[in-house]
């Protein structure tokens, strides 16, 4: 993350987002595909780490390999195979998208850091070892089982997440780079998927 200056002086928390150039890998249709979508494709693979469908799929849109394809459905821009998409044809100034990405995985964690539990009180009445645990987790006899979805320690992040209401605050499109206010899930050079 970084920070951006408004017009106004404010100084406000930004991620910057590489966005391009993408490649228009193909575009389905409602006669053939039954729904209308385009399918664009970022980054750059080498041919080796290839699989020898997607090498003659990106052959056929006369493009290098790309290490990552998305559809979009109902898209605004008409482009035909092979062509470009850059930023500022999609983007502009004071957009709101929303973008999704996987989070940053952080392993088995315990109820405290997954979940804000407080832990089980004060380090009074003989308590040396209970500061963080979980506390009870159901009844007695009756219903004599842990209900599903019960808040407990586990896996923490490595998931799809949306965020939405992100404000575009500027676009270089000279170097494809979108400046996205607050954060964005994910990881330094992590793929994400910005929605219009």
């Amino acid at each position: 993350m970084t920070n951006f200056f408004s017009e106004e002086g404010k100084n406000i928390a930004c991620t910057v987002v590489e966005t391009g150039p993408c490649v228009v890998t193909q575009v389905l249709g409602e006669d053939k595909d039954g729904y209308n979508a385009i399918q664009l494709g970022f980054g750059e693979a080498k041919e080796k780490n290839t699989s020898n469908p997607m090498l003659g799929h990106f052959k056929k849109a006369s493009t290098t390999p790309k290490s990552k394809i998305v559809e979009f459905r109902n898209f605004d821009i008409d482009k035909t195979i092979g062509e470009e998409v850059n930023v500022d044809e999609v983007f502009a100034e004071g957009d709101v998208v929303a973008v999704v990405g996987t989070s940053k995985g952080k392993g088995f964690q315990g109820v405290v850091k997954r979940h804000g539990f407080h832990g089980v009180g004060d380090q009074t009445h003989g308590q040396h070892n209970r500061l963080r645990a979980p506390g009870s987790i159901g009844a007695a006899s009756y219903p004599a089982k842990v209900f599903k979805g019960m808040r407990m320690a586990g896996q923490t992040g490595n998931r799809r997440v949306k965020v939405k209401n992100l404000k575009i605050l500027k676009i270089i499109p000279e170097k494809n780079l979108l400046l996205v206010s607050g954060a964005i899930p994910g990881h330094k050079g992590a793929y994400v998927i910005i929605e219009k």
